[in-house]
């Protein structure tokens, strides 16, 4: 197959390891594996005595119970395991579509989340878009229904959305899981940052309304463990699942045996891990807006709903890919304009997930005092 680069990626290898103020990250801050392995006795002695054999395709059996215990209606049986999300995402759209079909995808979002359609003959999608009202980001169900084709067969949203933020309320959720009932229609939904709700709302995970859903997350970003490459799908379809291990065998076959027990003891200790990462995205917030406030003529925030990634906009009448790249090259601050998703409008994405965001703010903020702004 012939695929088009990854845009996001391609432009995070540039950068991401040689500006030392990464303003931009999507990920929560990470441990060191002997703080992890300090969150559970036992844990170090353990690790250490691992055979480093092979592990199961689907999953460490243990493994796949921790993640259906993060679900209301999901056993072992509906988890499927990959090397991280990215994974679980292109081996799904793959058996999933075939030439002819059509699918809708939340827009802007991730790009692999419709990119493999493209890449499958006379394979079609179409952009149901976030809108920005001017304060924060909505979207409008009956567009969504408009888009509805007779082959379409698929709607792929990213919920908490990255790069926007934009979170469905679980009144949407149930909305969405209606409609594609209505119309015969399969559901992925990816929820990697579940957890990190900022609204003091609990977001359900889809899969648990319809067994046409499926749910993608991973321990790379609401956890900051990105470095152990572990996802996971959660449905209730398991000959849609029987397809998919069957494609992951040409794919990664298993994860390693390391970073599934590392996971388990994440996943174990999650309640602690997700409210630190809360906490930090709040400070962060909370340092970001008040520079927003001492710079109103030049950023227009758009608060996210959760998840630590907001895409705000930018004021200037600099084309904001000007305006990112002369933040990376004077002061090193790396930022995410919007043309990465191939979206109009002057924004910028910001992450505020890390423990260095209140001096990466500091940067950029003499970037914008150099400037005059």
């Amino acid at each position: 197959m012939k695929i088009s680069d990854f845009k996001l990626e391609c432009y995070f290898g540039k950068y991401e390891f040689t500006a030392p103020y990464l303003l931009t990250q999507s990920d929560c801050e990470s441990m060191k594996i002997q703080e992890l392995l300090a969150m559970e006795p036992g844990s170090h002695e353990a690790f250490l005595n691992m055979q480093m054999g092979y592990t199961q395709t689907w999953g460490d059996p243990e493994l796949r119970q921790l993640i259906s215990q993060l679900y209301t209606t999901m056993t072992s049986d509906d988890i499927l395991v990959f090397h991280g999300a990215q994974e679980g995402i292109f081996a799904y759209m793959n058996v999933m579509l075939n030439p002819g079909d059509h699918m809708i995808s939340l827009y802007p979002t991730y790009q692999s989340s419709y990119e493999v359609s493209q890449s499958i003959p006379n394979c079609s999608f179409s952009k149901w878009f976030i809108h920005d009202d001017g304060e924060k980001w909505y979207v409008d169900f009956d567009e969504l229904e408009a888009l509805i084709q007779p082959n379409t067969k698929l709607i792929a949203i990213t919920t908490p959305d990255h790069p926007t933020g934009f979170t469905f309320t679980n009144e949407e959720i149930a909305k969405l899981a209606l409609l594609a009932e209505k119309y015969g229609l399969f559901i992925f939904s990816d929820e990697v940052y579940k957890g990190l709700e900022l609204d003091g709302e609990k977001r359900n995970w889809m899969a648990d309304y319809t067994s046409k859903a499926a749910s993608l997350c991973v321990m790379s970003k609401a956890y900051g463990l990105a470095g152990l490459r572990v996802g996971w799908i959660a449905c209730k379809d398991h000959a849609l699942l029987e397809k998919i291990v069957k494609f992951k065998h040409y794919l990664s076959i298993c994860d390693s045996c390391a970073s599934e027990f590392l996971s388990k003891v994440a996943l174990r200790n999650g309640d602690a891990i997700l409210n630190r990462n809360l906490t930090i995205i709040k400070q962060n917030m909370s340092a970001a807006y008040e520079l927003f406030v001492r710079h109103p003529h030049v950023i227009s925030p758009r608060r996210q709903h959760a998840g630590p990634v907001a895409f705000h906009k930018l004021l200037l009448p600099t084309p904001v890919e000007e305006f990112c790249q002369e933040a990376v090259d004077k002061k090193g601050v790396l930022l995410l304009p919007s043309s990465i998703y191939e979206m109009e409008g002057n924004y910028f994405r910001m992450g505020y997930g890390r423990l260095n965001v209140k001096e990466s703010l500091a940067v950029f903020e003499e970037f914008l005092q150099e400037k005059n702004l």
